[in-house]
């Protein structure tokens, strides 16, 4: 490990994953050092994964347990200081450890949420229902039991389900007549089974919620897929809890927004084009940037109600992935995620701005935070202007594909595609047994970029040519 007053960034690792590699390199193409704290790997990674952030990082220090502690991160700031190293600030994309990068910052003097903020944030009954209150939601939430099941299955309404503190979309979908008790205690179930993904399905203690958990059989469907792309709270009742609110209806989007000091830059605006709601979680399937289906004004009306959003919560510093919907009743929240969206949210900010990606610009704002002047104009000449115009020059399209249940025999890129790919990640590989799961299980992603000007001739026959781009083959199933 380099001392000496050498310059570096915190990343905070959920079992030796969470991105490291991308922010490992995003790190040190800023000349800075990298230290990596990260909770322990999973059995089968435990002397792989270690030794893998080894070679990237200067240095790597692997806590005793699955899941990283306020105290785990206090003790490890403290021997960073003791080595002599300058720690300029912390960055993790796992959701789950947000609140303990605003708890290192803190101690660090670099502005960014407070950990209040993001538990708060995190709590998306209490949340719903705040900014319901603030006139900036239609809908409402209440916390599910079996009385509000039955009650909002027989009202006549439409209602969405998801837990109350999750993560991606484990278990969020449309309430349907035929949802019973029974299927929320399979999913929760199936939550506090996985290792990776258990600490993020706690509740806290809070308005509208009892900080116990109703869905208390023990766990019995074990989970070995984890989406790398995507991301315990301490201090909080394990539990798994479930909310429901009104169906939020329109088309969703997602707004890429950069705070800070209190002035924000929406940088994209990304429109899911393809969502296929089933059972038990909702697959965002296709996204494409700049939005085609909204016009100047209809985005820049977003912009504001994205601005009275984020200033009702008094989110003044951060990177936020803001999903929302879009009616002729005007813009309503999905949820404020704070930090950079999952899958190639990203790399398609990077091929529409011709230069950073989301990732790139967070760090930025967070190694600028004390003197952030020069860092703001470049953001602002990035992002939307005021009337809801893209700067750039420059449209992306991605495509996510999902895995169903089976043995893979064959998967691979299509390479007979109208437009080729800038980006494409294979997760998956022959071998894989893909179980039946209560969330997405992630194959691969595909991202292409093409000029604004010629999108309107590329699209119509790049949409459906894309739902090919990966090819997959299952082995057959014998009874």
């Amino acid at each position: 490990m380099s001392t000496g007053n050498a310059r570096g960034v915190l990343l905070l690792s959920h079992v030796g994953f969470s991105f490291m590699e991308d922010l490992v390199g995003t790190v040190a193409a800023r000349g800075l050092e990298c230290y990596v704290l990260s909770s322990l790997p999973e059995p089968q990674h435990q002397r792989s994964r270690p030794a893998a952030l080894a070679d990237l990082a200067t240095d790597v220090h692997v806590t005793a347990g699955h899941v990283l502690t306020p105290r785990d991160v206090e003790e490890h700031l403290d021997r960073l200081r003791a080595t002599g190293a300058d720690v300029r600030c912390c960055l993790t994309v796992w959701e789950g450890y947000r609140h303990l990068m605003a708890l290192a910052n803190a101690r660090l003097g670099v502005p960014d949420l407070d950990e209040k903020q993001v538990l708060e944030l995190r709590d998306k009954l209490t949340l719903r229902n705040r900014l319901a209150d603030a006139g900036l939601s239609r809908g409402r939430a209440s916390a599910l039991t079996p009385e509000t099941l039955a009650e909002r299955r027989s009202d006549g309404g439409r209602h969405f389900v998801k837990p109350v503190s999750g993560i991606a979309s484990f278990g969020t979908f449309r309430l349907t007549a035929d949802t019973t008790w029974a299927d929320l205690e399979r999913i929760a179930a199936e939550a506090r089974s996985d290792t990776v993904y258990s600490s993020v399905f706690t509740t806290r203690p809070g308005p509208g919620t009892t900080g116990q958990d109703p869905l208390s059989d023990p766990a019995t469907s074990p989970e070995t897929y984890r989406d790398p792309e995507r991301y315990t709270d301490q201090g909080v009742t394990p539990g798994v809890e479930f909310l429901v609110e009104d169906y939020v209806q329109g088309r969703e989007f997602s707004f890429e927004v950069v705070v800070v000091d209190g002035e924000p830059h929406v940088v994209a605006v990304h429109e899911k084009c393809e969502v296929t709601e089933t059972a038990d979680t909702v697959l965002e399937d296709a996204c494409v940037s700049p939005p085609t289906s909204l016009s100047r004004d209809e985005t820049a009306a977003g912009m504001r109600w994205v601005g009275d959003v984020l200033d009702v919560l008094d989110l003044a510093w951060g990177c936020f992935h803001v999903e929302a919907r879009h009616s002729a009743s005007g813009w309503d929240l999905i949820e404020v995620n704070p930090r950079v969206g999952g899958s190639l949210i990203s790399p398609s900010v990077a091929a529409l701005t011709g230069g950073p990606g989301l990732l790139d610009l967070w760090l930025d704002s967070l190694l600028t935070a004390r003197r952030p002047t020069g860092f703001r104009t470049e953001l602002k000449r990035l992002s939307y202007t005021a009337d809801g115009s893209p700067q750039g020059r420059h449209a992306t399209f991605f495509r996510v594909f999902f895995a169903d249940p089976g043995t893979i025999r064959e998967v691979g890129l299509n390479d007979d595609l109208p437009l080729p790919p800038v980006l494409s990640h294979i997760l998956l590989k022959p071998g894989d047994v893909v179980p039946r799961s209560a969330r997405e299980v992630f194959l691969g992603q595909v991202l292409w970029s093409m000029e604004r000007a010629d999108r309107e001739e590329i699209l119509p026959g790049l949409v459906p040519a894309s739902e090919r781009a990966i090819e997959i083959v299952y082995e057959k199933e014998h009874g």
